[in-house]
């Protein structure tokens, strides 16, 4: 399905079967980390969104309570199908995975003493942090197209790394910067 239309800001309709099968899909595919599947789905396969809109999107449903993953689902889906299609894509993002979960839960409760069982589950964990930094490379990269917005990246990485603030001061100090290049990015102005 084409993206919208930037000309025209009105949203596409999707179904609410179309948004509980594409989440589903997104939420079978993304052990260890959903994320960088939901931005392929969303942005590249189905082009329901832009690169853009994915990550203004996702950097909201980063400063509310809750999972990210969740309230992307939720951001989503209300956009395209309101309050059933919020509902549709949250459900297509959990029912499967909460069933494999207490399946694995059932399997590492009997198998979790094995040598071999805790070596998998330390190489797992490594390809999870490769594919959430192939993602924030690929939102880098979309980011980087707007060079004063690395001072933004900067400063939180910065604020986030060094300092070791809380998400809470992290937000609360990079915004304003981060508003205020966007601002300017709007208007135009170099």
């Amino acid at each position: 399905m084409p993206a919208p239309n930037p000309i025209d800001p009105s949203p596409i309709k999707l179904s609410t079967s179309e948004l509980f099968i594409g989440f589903t899909k997104i939420s079978l595919s993304g052990f260890g980390g959903v994320l960088p599947w939901a931005r392929r789905t969303i942005v590249e396969q189905k082009q329901w969104i832009t690169a853009a809109e994915f990550n203004a999107i996702l950097g909201i449903c980063q400063l509310v309570p809750g999972p990210n993953i969740v309230n992307l689902a939720v951001c989503v889906g209300s956009r395209f199908g309101g309050a059933k299609g919020a509902l549709a894509a949250v459900m297509g993002l959990m029912l499967a995975p909460i069933g494999v979960v207490l399946l694995l839960a059932m399997l590492y409760d009997h198998f979790s003493y094995l040598e071999s069982v805790q070596g998998m589950l330390r190489g797992i964990s490594a390809v999870g942090v490769g594919l959430i930094a192939a993602t924030g490379f690929k939102m880098l990269r979309e980011e980087l197209r707007y060079p004063r917005m690395l001072l933004v990246i900067v400063v939180t990485l910065f604020i986030a790394t060094w300092l070791r603030l809380p998400l809470g001061w992290v937000v609360f100090i990079a915004s304003p910067l981060a508003l205020f290049i966007a601002w300017h990015k709007t208007k135009g102005i170099t």
